[in-house]
């Protein structure tokens, strides 16, 4: 399928798209609703459409404790934000805006204002540490930052290669520069084929992948997962806890409910009580988390919270079976399974109401098709295990990356998991088989702790991997030689027994550490990380330590 013409006059994003047969197979004759004009704005067709329908006064956005934020009230407050980056401060069409703050309504005025420009949303979560801010900034050469107030000191020590850092959410910068225009903008005609988002994904050898996502694939999205398996209405009130940087997040919270004219509750942070809480205050009818919150809140005593839901999504992480009964049994909800990449933008697998097999993560979604292949390409038979292997109307597209020929193979999306398809088209999760790990609903690559870890001073090797784990379904765990001058009990610890290190990737800790004499190696020195690491030396007793906790929810 042939690129139309672009609108950007930065072609940063098209030139660094991977060349055409690199791409997968992109199906659009698998549901009705995915035939879309050349000329698109998503920004447009979700938040004027839905303003038209509906009528401005709709609410769209609410806040805990704050005055909810009305269809017009977005509209208006993106426009202006749209006619400061354009006329203050020189965006162009294709431009990378990096956004970084919590889920709130200025957030997602932002991302409105930067895809009505015609731009491209860099999205970052809030966790990031400016290590992590400097690589994403430098992988997709951003040319501005919009960054809440609270959260700049991270930003300003990444030292990011942008032109603009401008502030919002307090009484300056953006906040103050928004009351100087009218409110009234022209949204550039992008191409439904230009770039809109770069969302990064952590790879296992820990430098992360920018997917590159079209205007059209985010109504795709809307049109698919969310049209036939969550049927929204626009009554419903959506809210969760992954950060809109997680397209989990970005689709459950922002593109579903404005497709039909919905109301979303964003929430900056929630423990599962607090969710449990803000999901009984506000009316919510849908939510989206991971197993993990779902587990914490019956554990908390809070089912009877969940009540007025009418549905309740859970992916990030394998639910399991037992999950899914205790939660029905408590709360008498089906919880909504799915299994989504950030490559494919959302979710591509799952099944809701009486179409639910729990323990299965579902079908394929209409609109996509989904098989279950060897490491040939070739459909392996019912009931035993493969590759999930999947195409649709999205797909992967990294920036600049060779790591394209891995993900896309004989034009399928091939998502790094391991499934069976029985003889009914339902999928069920074996593992994942590359050397992610999937902790509390975050994907987290083993060699970025690694690198991490091996950066203290008192470390010499180490290898991470995920133990199984009840509550978050893998624990990392981290097998860690010290220095030959450093015995487990002189470590740099701090007074939980974690390694004190900055540097650590921010998303997470590591939840174990076994101290070892040293680690098992294959002849050219690559560490063996599909096989548990083993203590050689009687006289050295592993030490465990725990580590911060982990988040509860994200993708």
């Amino acid at each position: 399928m042939p690129l139309t013409s672009s609108a950007h006059l930065d072609t940063f994003c098209r030139d660094n798209l991977p060349p055409e047969e690199e791409w997968p197979e992109l199906r659009f004759d698998l549901a009705p609703t995915l035939h879309y004009p050349e000329r698109l704005n998503c920004a447009v067709e979700l938040l004027q459409t839905a303003s038209q329908e509906h009528g401005a006064a709709r609410p769209c956005l609410l806040s805990p404790d704050a005055e909810p934020w009305s269809y017009g009230d977005l509209e208006r407050v993106s426009n202006q934000i749209a006619s400061v980056l354009v006329d203050d401060y020189g965006l162009v069409p294709g431009n990378r805006v990096l956004l970084r703050g919590p889920n709130n309504p200025w957030l997602v005025a932002c991302w409105f204002a930067v895809l009505k420009a015609g731009a491209v949303v860099v999205t970052t979560a809030p966790l990031l540490r400016a290590r992590e801010l400097r690589t994403i900034a430098e992988i997709a050469s951003v040319d501005i930052a919009l960054c809440d107030h609270r959260l700049t000191d991270e930003l300003s020590k990444a030292d990011i290669p942008a032109r603009h850092i401008i502030e919002y959410g307090g009484d300056g910068g953006l906040s103050r520069a928004v009351h100087s225009k009218s409110g009234a903008f022209t949204p550039v005609d992008t191409a439904a084929d230009d770039v809109a988002l770069l969302n990064f994904t952590s790879g296992t050898t820990g430098r992360p992948k920018a997917t590159m996502h079209f205007h059209r694939d985010i109504l795709a999205i809307a049109d698919t997962f969310s049209a036939h398996v969550l049927q929204p209405l626009p009554d419903d009130v959506f809210t969760g806890t992954p950060p809109l940087a997680f397209t989990f997040g970005l689709g459950g919270l922002v593109i579903f409910p404005l497709r039909v004219g919905a109301a979303s509750l964003l929430l900056e942070k929630a423990t599962p009580d607090e969710l449990a809480d803000h999901i009984a205050a506000n009316g919510v009818t849908m939510c989206f988390t991971a197993p993990t919150a779902y587990r914490a809140i019956l554990a908390s005593g809070k089912a009877a919270q969940l009540s007025g839901l009418r549905r309740a999504v859970s992916a990030g992480e394998h639910l399991p079976a037992a999950t899914w009964q205790s939660v029905l049994d408590a709360t008498g909800i089906r919880l909504v399974d799915g299994i989504g990449a950030t490559e494919m933008l959302h979710i591509f697998i799952s099944a809701s109401d009486d179409e639910i097999r729990p323990g299965s993560t579902g079908r394929a979604v209409p609109g996509y098709l989904a098989a279950v292949v060897d490491d040939s390409g070739r459909q392996v038979p019912y009931g035993q295990p493969g590759r999930l292997a999947v195409k649709g109307p999205t797909g992967c597209r990294y920036l600049a990356d060779s790591r394209q020929h891995a993900y896309v193979q004989n034009g399928w999306n091939i998502t790094g998991d391991t499934f069976i398809q029985d003889r009914d088209g339902y999928f069920w999760y074996q593992a994942r088989n590359d050397d992610m790990i999937v902790s509390s609903g975050y994907n987290i690559a083993g060699p970025e702790v690694e690198e991490a870890l091996l950066r203290h001073p008192d470390v010499s090797e180490c290898v991470i991997v995920g133990l199984p784990d009840e509550v978050r379904g893998q624990l990392v765990t981290g097998f860690v030689v010290l220095r030959d001058s450093v015995g487990a009990d002189e470590a740099n610890l701090d007074d939980g027994g974690e390694l004190r290190d900055d540097n650590q990737p921010s998303a997470f800790g590591v939840g174990l550490c076994r101290w070892l004499l040293r680690l098992d190696s294959q002849p050219e020195g690559r560490l063996l990380r599909g096989r548990h690491p083993e203590v050689h030396n009687d006289s050295v007793v592993p030490r465990c330590c725990p580590a911060r906790s982990l988040p509860t929810a994200g993708p």
